[in-house]
């Protein structure tokens, strides 16, 4: 599927469950977090999610870490907006002067000139939206971003942002049990923009559902492969991205591409 201008493969690697507990601090065994990213590469994944606030900044620096100098194709997706002043917080900063601080953060720890894909984490509501954006238009502009996307939108959201610059992708939480973005998932297929569904698993919850459970007895299948198989017939713009800490789930959840799912188990799902 198409990035802008830039092709990647249906399934993606989210990449903040490398960092320590509540996506704070670094991982207790860095050596293996590297080795994560560098498996996700081998198993053929060419899309990396992270952002600046995974850590905060320790998951960018473990990517370029264990990738760098990075493997021709490989398209890193981060984002900026969001504060960590402590393990619990997540506080918005759409204020320009903080987008543009945080994009020459991100392009030093990813030892990058051009970040392929830099997305606004979440709106700031003490911050007019159409300001944010602009922000990663004026960073585009000069040469720092290639393409940008936005997350944690509305639909009229996306509109707005649209009016400022060209958005090439759309990053909101959506999975088999929370479909509360779906209208933005339909905007987003009528404008030929990527979905990247964030807590594709619903943070374990898809994998409690009977109704998983029972297409993966059938298919042989683990639930968290049918809910990624899920995501990827749900919609061709979709491009799902689980993260994992661990290579064994990382194998299984890249197998979930191969799965398919007959019209009876969609109709069991849907």
């Amino acid at each position: 599927m198409k990035i802008g201008d830039l092709a990647v493969n249906r399934l993606g690697f989210g990449a903040m469950r490398v960092c320590g507990p509540n996506v704070w601090g670094p991982p207790k065994d860095r050596a293996a977090a590297q080795r994560v990213f560098r498996r996700a590469i081998e198993l053929g994944l060419n899309f990396f999610d992270t952002a600046d606030s995974y850590g905060p900044h320790v998951d960018e620096e473990l990517i370029a870490e264990a990738l760098h100098p990075y493997p021709k194709g490989l398209v890193i997706a981060t984002k900026g907006g969001l504060l960590r002043p402590r393990p619990s917080a997540w506080d918005p900063d759409g204020r320009p002067e903080h987008l543009k601080r945080a994009l020459d953060g991100s392009l030093e720890r990813l030892r990058l000139e051009r970040i392929d894909l830099y997305q606004l984490h979440a709106p700031d509501p003490k911050v007019p939206f159409a300001d944010s954006v602009g922000a990663l238009a004026d960073g585009q502009r000069a040469g720092k971003i290639r393409h940008i996307g936005i997350s944690n939108v509305s639909v009229k959201q996306i509109e707005e942002a649209r009016r400022v610059c060209p958005i090439v992708s759309v990053q909101n939480e959506y999975n088999i049990e929370d479909r509360s973005t779906e209208d933005v998932l339909k905007a987003c297929e009528k404008l030929g923009i990527a979905f990247l569904p964030w807590y594709p698993l619903g943070a374990g919850s898809a994998l409690k559902s009977s109704r998983v459970k029972k297409v993966a007895k059938r298919l042989k299948a683990s639930p968290a492969q049918v809910a990624i198989a899920w995501l990827l017939a749900r919609s061709p713009v979709m491009l799902p991205i689980p993260g994992t800490a661990s290579i064994p789930h990382l194998e299984e959840n890249v197998a979930a591409a191969q799965l398919e799912l007959a019209p009876g188990d969609l109709a069991v799902l849907n």
